[in-house]
């Protein structure tokens, strides 16, 4: 019998109430020192029907927030202020995890504390241009190039907000190693242009990957792991290179071994970005033993296709759950969605964040 993306499912220990994610996506809404508001809450709770709910990226450190207004998880006023959005998601039957995302070399001084810097593989500066909420838009800098205490500063920061995930109540941590950010940075050879033990070869660009996911793993625990992972993708300066299927296997392979929970593969094809080969994405699902997630434009029918054919365990939602609060019950009814409004994506306050109807 086919499973329904509506019937409850387990991920590891954590019991799903169906097979819908609700994708992580930044929103802007914590105040300028990375502290969670109380709209956040509002927010998630009204979302919690869905199986699992993966937040916006959350920074691991002051040299990790690239954006403005993104909440972070490195000291006790963050982890205060993200216990009642846990407890609004629990208090619904719900599972949340925390996304860390360290922004690597996607970011600007105008939307870090005093004192952060910004840091990446290589000294090899993003094109274009970033918004700032003091200075509106600036150019990229040209990002520091990492030094060894760098690494091992940058690796202790993930655990050290993993941790704090733990102690504010999340379920769980996905690590961002998707989009253009840092775990990415160093996976690409177009940004890591090293030539010591972190870059120069498949084996040596992976390194960062997985020594970050196996301290994680080692601080909290591997059921409350998952990785994104954006192949082909183009976001923020990415792109495909020679060596992107070995790349890849490779790290699930890595990964597999270390214990995480899930992957959760983005193909944003339909967005424009190039389509993630057949073959290949068949191939990291046949890599990986556990929970595997696909998020990308999918809707009702198709997100049921990809579960019945095999192709994924659980499937990923974005814009649908921002404008649909109850996205899990229009799915099921067949009932038409809100449309999300673009312009309301990144501003401050509840516009356009927790003022979209349920039906």
């Amino acid at each position: 019998m086919t499973a329904s993306i509506f019937e409850p499912t387990s991920m590891g220990p954590h019991k799903l109430k169906n097979r819908l994610v609700m994708n992580p996506m930044t929103r802007c809404r914590a105040d300028a020192d990375a502290v969670p508001t109380a709209i956040m809450a509002d927010y998630y709770g009204e979302r919690a029907t869905a199986g699992l709910i993966v937040t916006e990226g959350v920074a691991p450190s002051p040299n990790g927030r690239g954006y403005a207004r993104t909440p972070g998880l490195w000291n006790d006023a963050q982890v205060a202020a993200w216990k009642p959005v846990t407890a609004a998601v629990h208090g619904k039957g719900g599972v949340i995890f925390a996304q860390i995302m360290h922004t690597g070399r996607v970011s600007h001084p105008g939307n870090m504390p005093v004192g952060a810097k910004v840091v990446a593989p290589s000294a090899v500066a993003l094109a274009g241009q970033m918004y700032t909420d003091g200075a509106g838009m600036q150019d990229y800098p040209v990002p520091q190039e990492m030094t060894e205490a760098d690494i091992a500063q940058a690796k202790a920061e993930f655990v050290t907000a993993a941790k704090n995930a733990i102690a504010a109540g999340f379920d769980g941590v996905e690590l961002h190693a998707a989009n253009g950010y840092l775990l990415e940075q160093f996976l690409s050879p177009d940004t890591n242009q090293r030539s010591d033990g972190w870059g120069g070869s498949v084996a040596k660009r992976s390194r960062f990957v997985i020594e970050v996911a196996e301290a994680v793993v080692a601080a909290i625990g591997g059921d409350k792991v998952g990785i994104r992972i954006s192949p082909y993708g183009t976001a923020s300066g990415m792109a495909a290179y020679p060596e992107v299927d070995e790349t890849y296997l490779a790290l699930v392979a890595a990964l597999a071994k270390a214990g995480l929970v899930y992957v959760h593969l983005v193909d944003h094809a339909a967005m424009g970005n190039p389509a993630i080969p057949a073959e290949f994405r068949a191939a990291l699902k046949a890599a990986w033993p556990k929970a595997f997630i696909v998020g990308g434009s999918f809707d009702g029918a198709s997100a049921q296709a990809a579960v019945a054919a095999g192709a994924a365990d659980l499937v990923g939602f974005g814009r649908a759950f921002l404008a649909n609060p109850d996205l899990v019950a229009r799915l099921k009814d067949g009932l038409a969605l809100n449309a999300p409004d673009f312009a309301t994506f990144y501003t401050p306050g509840a516009a356009g964040y927790t003022d979209y109807p349920a039906a």
